[in-house]
């Protein structure tokens, strides 16, 4: 198979002056209700740090990078149609920062991705401390939407997470802003893109994915991407199913359980974050089509990798774009009749 290190890029063509319905401004104070806080806004944000990728990236499709003191964690380089306004913002570091960087920026407000960012088991701050400083917070909804199932598993949700809860988090995050219009400008665009690649794929009950993330090495578990999260968002969305029928959002797998499973197409996840060599999409595969085990595996011999960010597996922005990558390379693989 011939690695096609490309990942599609769907310029956001929006144009905020065109856009024919006029949202009313915003009024001040604003209260936001927000996974169970009422936060409160006085005026609109001039000083925001966005802690996570997605948090980053709707504030830049809404064209706040002057708005932005800084941004930390990002899995994957972000996406091009916004590299120049995000050339403009400070990057703390692309893992978890320390409180004590966040608050070096004097942020009048933090928008988070995760409850890992911000939560009440956080690593870098609970929305409590900032709250302790007059700092409104914000935490996606699609976080708030994930249950622990216990100490050791990595959360589930009980139904299957959808672009409501961002579309949700978009027009939140507009409406703090004072920037509706360009809200609901891009919610729109999202919806379109999300709707053409639904009529484009029919439900197929023998198309399964497998989507992997990472892992410390070959001999380690995998790191999947299952339950009721955005990877299997994207399965459904092109028309099939997740391979893995794990309860939590992030389980891990040897590779007997991967081939048990018997992905139809194997998705693998291109992660930018350098942390360890399977990160990087070219050496999943090359360990798939290489390791005499693993390589007999029906996707792989039939050529049915492709390639994704890793991004696109957490509740983001980039989920959808993710959606739309797979989907042009599934047009080039022998696939099921």
């Amino acid at each position: 198979m011939r690695l096609q290190t490309f990942f599609l890029v769907t310029s956001v063509t929006v144009s905020f002056a065109a856009h024919a319905a006029k949202a009313d401004p915003t009024s001040y104070p604003l209260e936001i209700e927000n996974c169970g806080h009422t936060v409160t806004f006085e005026n609109a944000p001039e000083n925001a740090v966005a802690l996570g990728q997605n948090s980053a990236e709707i504030m830049l499709m809404l064209g706040l990078e002057d708005r932005m003191a800084a941004t930390a964690f990002w899995p994957n380089e972000v996406l091009p149609e916004l590299a120049e306004a995000n050339a403009e913002v400070e990057l703390l570091t692309v893992e978890f920062p320390t409180l004590e960087a966040v608050l070096a920026k004097q942020p009048d407000f933090v928008a988070a991705m995760l409850v890992t960012l911000l939560g009440p088991d956080s690593k870098v701050a609970k929305r409590e401390d900032f709250h302790r400083l007059d700092i409104p917070t914000y935490l996606s909804p699609s976080a708030c939407s994930v249950s622990e199932v216990s100490t050791d598993i990595y959360g589930a949700r009980d139904e299957l997470w959808t672009m409501d809860q961002l579309y949700k988090e978009i027009e939140d995050l507009s409406r703090i802003f004072d920037v509706a219009d360009r809200g609901e400008a891009v919610i729109a665009d999202l919806k379109a893109r999300e709707a053409a690649l639904r009529d484009r794929f029919e439900d197929r009950e023998d198309l399964s994915f497998l989507f992997w993330f990472s892992s410390p090495s070959p001999e380690d578990d995998a790191y999947l991407a299952g339950g009721n999260g955005p990877s299997t968002y994207i399965a459904d969305l092109l028309g099939g199913s997740n391979a893995i029928k794990a309860e939590t959002e992030w389980p891990t797998l040897g590779w007997e359980g991967i081939m048990a499973a018997d992905p139809t197409v194997i998705v693998a996840a291109q992660v930018d974050r350098e942390r360890w060599s399977l990160d990087e999409a070219e050496n999943k595969i090359a360990f798939l089509e290489s390791d005499p085990i693993v390589s007999q595996m029906e996707a792989v011999r039939k050529g049915r990798i492709v390639v994704m960010p890793g991004a696109a597996t957490n509740a983001s922005i980039q989920t959808l774009y993710g959606a739309e990558t797979v989907a042009e390379q599934l047009d080039e693989l022998d696939l099921p009749k």
